[in-house]
This record gives structure tokens, sequence and C-alpha cells, in this order.
């Protein structure tokens, strides 16, 4: 029998009645976690330390807290907006302040990207653990307690969008090979996806449904994209066989590869290879529409799969399901057009466990003959010139994410005849310390290793590195990097050995620059290459913000990069939408002097930028 509860404090009186005092918590990845049940959780254990708690999970979610003066102007008044009236996670909140008491400790597998990097407490409770193996990491830790966000249609029940390790821990359960107590909190806002994401009620011992709506789903904020990702994901769209799998992950990147493949399947593409200034491998050559279709199997449900889904670009289907995927967490947009999909077409959009999406144990002979051509797409932060892929941590040691599903389908690309990993990266980065290459001679921490190297995109074009001799790879990845930092990474390769003196970089490589890729791409922008190809949240004076601000946080090491832009704001007369844009941002009449400066140089960004 399920036991019914409307609020969080009966759900957890009867959890610690029945399960005990010493609870070890499974919560899902991301979305699915019940953030109002957990916080009472969290509480009781705060106010009552003979109840031990242990969390494992990963991917907590948190609303971004404002830091500059300008990040406060600008988020302040569209949080609830753009990111759902989402609460604090309690435990996440005592992390970030150094005050989780000794009787609850909390581990990860995955963070979010760079929000954890100075919280030693989540550096050191940080568990490394491919996709795959944190179900079992998890099982050793002999979970008593699953709690879990659900949808609901009438009474049936549905894991919706994390069926990633908790649909294998049920299956453990109902072999007895586990045990341990579900609790669920049903969620009006999520969508129900039928078929393996089902369960029966009787699988949750305990049901929370409260009134109304308990909080706003996450709303992840989608960034614009810039030229510098459609130039990459214009390239990927070129390894993408008809007919083929496809998985890509989250990001600019992604949804650049997506509108890359609609503009294939309208007939859009062939004017903008036409313009293209950097080289093309005949052996890359996919720029035709889709006549059999795409399958897509991914960790990771993405908006970019949703629309090609919906474009009828995916559409070839193994058992009954054009894509198979593993959790989802995205925009609220997102959700409601999942929501309004007919159940028969949300069926086709098959929500599994990872230890199907992300790897080939387990009916590996059917696996094999529907992941034909299979191309994984997923983003690293750097790459060395031996191929190895930095993409989850800095090398002091601090984690940036996470491992997560990469290992897994760079395996796979490995282990499936014609399949191919794909690496992408923007060739530069701007920080602290100014520009630097994303291609470098070495790092002291790596994801990929150098041995499972093989295709690696930059907005300069694709280095094929598979089975390829070290000078080879080096050479190749000369011609990606940015012009900027070739000379420097070609003569520290030449000194060490392993690049032939003899060598010399392509002429076709020697204009690798931001402005060649502007002026390839930029006369597409309005046309073909919109700054948010999938719909945003931002309003127009916000999307003119953005790229204006990101412009003016690159510049606040510097007093003279700062005093050009203002000297910028400070000649002309301001075009209406940069009126309206400074009045968003409450700096039509600024006050003190440094605001004053702020807001000069924010009006240059803004004029620059536009």
């Amino acid at each position: 029998m399920t036991h019914l509860f409307e609020t969080d404090a009966a759900a957890i009186d009867w959890v610690l009645d029945h399960v005990g005092r010493d609870l070890r918590v499974a919560l899902p990845l991301g979305l699915g976690k019940p953030v109002t049940l957990i916080n009472e959780l969290v509480r009781r254990a705060c106010a009552d330390p003979s109840i031990r708690l242990q969390i494992f999970t990963a991917l907590t979610l948190e609303r971004p807290e404002p830091g500059s003066d300008m990040e406060r102007r600008f988020l302040g008044p569209a949080l609830d907006r753009l990111f759902g009236a989402y609460p604090q996670i309690e435990y996440a909140r005592l992390l970030r302040e150094g005050r989780l008491p000794e009787n609850i400790r909390v581990t990860e597998f995955f963070v979010q990207a760079a929000n954890w990097l100075d919280v030693p407490a989540a550096q050191q409770g940080y568990v490394s653990a491919n996709y795959t193996h944190a179900r079992d990491v998890l099982l050793e830790q002999r979970p008593n307690l699953v709690l879990h966000l659900l949808a609901s249609e009438g009474d049936r029940l549905s894991l919706s969008c994390n069926t990633d390790i908790t649909a294998d821990l049920l299956a453990f359960r109902r072999r007895g090979e586990a045990e341990f107590t579900v609790v669920g909190q049903v969620h009006p806002d999520l969508p129900f996806m039928p078929g393996p994401a089902e369960i029966a009620p009787g699988e949750c011992a305990a049901l929370l449904r409260p009134e109304g709506r308990p909080y706003d789903l996450f709303s992840l904020v989608k960034r614009p994209v810039g030229l510098q990702d459609y130039a990459i994901g214009l390239h990927v769209s070129r390894l993408i066989r008809d007919g083929g799998t496809l998985q890509i992950g989250i990001g600019e990147v992604g949804d650049a590869v997506a509108q890359a493949l609609l503009l294939r399947e309208r007939g859009r593409v062939g004017s903008i290879w036409e313009g293209c200034p950097f080289p093309r491998a005949g052996a890359f050559a996919e720029t035709g529409p889709f006549d059999t279709g795409l399958y897509a199997v991914t960790e990771m449900l993405v908006d970019g799969l949703l629309a090609l889904f919906e474009a009828g670009i995916v559409r070839r289907e193994v058992d009954g399901a054009a894509i198979h995927a593993g959790f989802f967490v995205d925009s609220r947009d997102f959700y409601a057009r999942l929501k309004a999909l007919p159940e028969h077409q949300r069926a086709r959009l098959a929500m599994m466990p990872v230890s199907f999406t992300n790897a080939l144990y387990g009916d590996e002979v059917s696996k094999r003959a529907a992941r034909r051509d299979a191309r994984f797409v997923n983003a690293a932060m750097m790459v060395t010139l031996l191929g190895a892929a930095v993409s989850d941590g800095l090398e002091d040691g601090r984690v940036v994410s996470g491992v997560g599903g990469q290992f897994n389908f760079v395996d796979q690309a490995f282990a499936l005849r014609g399949a191919r990993s794909i690496l992408t990266l923007p060739a530069t980065r701007r920080g602290k310390s100014g520009l630097s290459s994303n291609i470098r001679w070495s790092y002291g921490h790596i994801t990929i290793p150098r041995h499972l190297r093989d295709m690696i995109v930059t907005e300069y074009g694709i280095a094929d590195l598979r089975g390829k001799s070290d000078a080879d790879v080096i050479a190749a990845l000369l011609c990606i990097a940015d012009s900027r930092f070739q000379a420097g990474l070609e003569e520290t390769a030449k000194a060490t050995g392993k690049l032939p003196r003899s060598w010399r970089l392509p002429d076709t490589a020697r204009n690798n620059t931001p402005e060649a890729v502007r002026a390839w791409l930029a006369p597409h922008r309005d046309t073909d290459l919109p700054r948010f190809p999938f719909g945003t949240d931002f309003t127009e004076a916000e999307q003119a913000l953005l790229p204006a601000l990101a412009e003016l946080k690159a510049a606040s090491n510097s007093l003279p990069a700062l005093l050009s832009l203002a000297f910028c704001g400070l000649r002309g007369t301001s075009a209406n939408l940069e009126a309206e844009a400074m009045a968003r941002m409450d700096l039509t009449r600024p006050g003190d002097l440094r605001t004053r400066l702020a807001a000069f140089a924010l009006r240059g960004a803004l004029r620059n930028s536009s």
C-alpha cells in the first residue's frame, strides 16, 4: 500500500518512523530532486543530531548568485523569470556557508559546471566516476531511501526526467538484489514520459501529492550562440551521416550543431560553405538533406535533439523509439513542448537507464546493429597537442564538473564499427591572465587519454586523429589552432623532437583568426544563424546586453581597455535599443563617479557588440 501525503512534514515524519534515523539517501541527478522534501529532511537532521543523513547525488542545480554590481543589475530583476522560482537546496546552502553539520554528508559524482570550485567541502566530497559506474558506486553505499520527483497522469506515475540510474535501481530491487524505500513527490509541470519511464504506483511506499505547484521547475537559461559556436557546429555537421546515430550535449555548440543539421535539411547550408575560408577535407562532406533520418541515443535529452525530432530529422526508429535518453533538464519551454506532445509521440522519446544509452553491455548485438555510423559529440575545455582531452577539472585537482558520460561515449566510438567520437572546443579562451590557447602542449589533468584520441573540432576545422602517429596528430591540431598561438606550439613540439624540424604549417591554416570567422559567417547571421535558434526568455534589451556585458567583463582586468570602452560610450548618440538596455540596467542616470564610468563603459560595449 502506498501512503499518501499532502505536506513535506508529514512525509518526512513517516520516513523517520518507518525507514529510521540512519538514512542513506539516493537523490536523482539534476531536475529529479524533490527539493522541498529533501529540504525538510535536511532541516530535521540539522535540528536533531541523532539523525544520520548521507546523500549520494549529482548535479545539484542552483540559481546563480549575482556577484558584481553589473551582475546584480542584470540578473536581480529577472531571476524568477529566467530560472523559475526554484528554491535553494538546503544542503547546498550549508555546504557553501561551511555549516553542514557532522551528521550530514553529501557526495556527488557530477557538479554544476564551475559552481563549486572554491568550496572545499564540495571538492572533498566529490567522487570521480563514469556515469555508467555511478550506479554501482551508489549501491556500495547500501542506500535505504530513494527520494524522487515524479510526473503523473491520473493514477499513473513516471520517472520522467530521471530514468538514468533510478530505473536500474528499481530493477535491482525487483530481483531482490537491493532493498530500499522509495518516496516520490508529484510535480504537475513535469512531463509524463511513458514506456520504460513509467512505474507502478506500488513502487512508491509513500507519495507526496501537494496541492497546486510546490515550486517552479528549474529552468536552464539558453546562452546566445556565437559565430564561433556556429563555425564549430557547421564543421561537425559535415560528419553526420544520413541514416546514422547521433548524440550531442547541452550548450551553445550543441544548439549550433542542431541548427546546422536543420539548415542541411532545408537546403540552406550550401551557400554558407561557399564562403568558408578554412580547409574542408573531402572525407567530411555530409551536407545534404536526410532521406532516411537519424536515430539518437544520448544520456541527456537536449533542446537541439527535441528540435531535430520535431523537424522530422531524428526519425529512424529503434524498438519504436527515435530517441533513447537517460535524463533531461532544460527550459520551461522545453518541458511544455514535451507535455504538449501526444502520448504516442512522447513514447518515441524513450527514457532509459544510462546502462542502456551509455554502454553496449546487455543485448549487445541489437545495440550494435542500431547504433550504426554513430557520431558522439561532446565538449572539451582543452586538448593537448598529443590528443588528450581536458573536460572536467583543473590541473590543481579542483573539479569543474565531472567525467559524466563523456568517457562512455568515447569508449563506444572505438567499440562500434563506423562510429566516431567528436570533441569540440573553441580554439581560445579569455581569462584573468588574458587570451590563451585551448590547444596546449601539455596539461596537468586529463579526462580522455591520448590513446583514445579521435576527432577534434574547433571553429577552424576538423582534426582527424584516430590511428595517426604523434607527429601527424600534432600537425593536424596545429592546423585548427588559433594563428596567434601556432608558432609557439609548433616550436615546442619541434624542440621536444615530436615534430620534424622540416615541417611547415600549410598556407591554408595561417589565417585562423576570429576576423576570418566573422567575415565568413556574419553575412548569414540574420537569415540562418540566429543568436537563439531555439528561443529565449531574454527580452530584446537583455539580448543586446549579453554580448556587451561579456565584453565589459573581459575588459574589467585592464584599465586601458575599460577607458577605451568608456571613451566609446562618451561619443555619439544613443539608439533606441541602447537606451532601453541602459534603462534595464538602471543606469540611465548613474550616481557616483565609479558608476558613471561603468555606465559609459557599458554604453561603449553595447555599441561595439552591435
